[in-house]
C-alpha cells in the first residue's frame, strides 16, 4: 500500500487513544450508578470523575475533529463500491456527531443542576440555573447517543474487521500507521 493511501501518523494516534478512552469512559458511564449508587456519598466523587474524563474527552476530540478537518482521509480503494463508500462516509460521520454531542450534552446538562462540576478537584459552578426540565433534556440526549454511539462502534469494529479478514483490501491497514 502506498504511503498516501493511509492515514496520516497524528490522525492514526487520535483514533487509537479515542478508541480506547472512549470506550473506557462509556462503559464507566453504564456502570456509574453500580460503582456509587444514588444517594450514596461516594457518588458525587464517581460522578465528579466521569465528567472530568468527559471534559478532556471532549477537548481531545475536538482536537480530533480539528484534524480530521484540515487533513482528508486517504482515497478508498478502488475495490470498494460506490454504495460502500456511501455507507462507510455515513458511519464515519455519525460517529464524529456522537462523538461531539456526547461530552457536549453531558456538560450543558451538568450545568443545569445545582452542583455544577469539579473538575479534578477544581469547582466549576453551573452557568445556568437549577432547572430540573433542561437537566433532563440534556441528560436524556447523553445516554441516548451513549446507546446510539455503541451501536455505532460495533458497527464500525465489524466493518473493519471484515476489511481486514475477509476483503483484505488495505482499508484496515490504512489506521495502522
Amino acid at each position: 500500500m502506498l504511503p498516501s493511501a493511509r492515514y496520516t501518523r497524528t490522525a492514526v494516534w487520535l483514533h487509537w487513544l479515542l478508541a480506547a478512552a472512549l470506550l473506557g469512559q462509556i462503559a464507566f458511564g453504564f456502570v456509574l450508578d453500580e460503582i456509587a449508587p444514588r444517594a450514596t456519598p461516594e457518588r458525587s466523587g464517581v460522578v465528579n470523575l466521569h465528567k472530568s474524563l468527559g471534559i478532556v474527552l471532549g477537548l481531545l476530540i475536538a482536537v480530533r475533529l480539528g484534524w480530521r478537518l484540515s487533513h482528508p482521509p486517504p482515497p478508498w480503494p478502488a475495490t470498494m463500491g460506490e454504495a460502500e463508500r456511501r455507507a462507510a462516509r455515513a458511519m464515519h460521520a455519525a460517529l464524529y456527531v456522537c462523538m461531539a454531542v456526547m461530552p457536549l450534552s453531558g456538560y450543558i446538562a451538568s450545568n443545569f443542576i445545582r452542583f455544577g462540576i469539579s473538575f479534578f478537584g477544581i469547582a466549576l459552578p453551573p452557568w445556568g440555573p437549577p432547572l430540573p426540565s433542561v437537566y433532563a433534556f440534556f441528560q436524556g440526549v447523553h445516554l441516548t447517543t451513549a446507546v446510539v454511539f455503541s451501536a455505532l462502534i460495533v458497527g464500525h469494529v465489524l466493518a473493519a474487521l471484515k476489511h481486514a479478514v475477509l476483503d483484505r483490501d488495505g482499508v484496515f491497514a490504512r489506521m495502522l500507521n
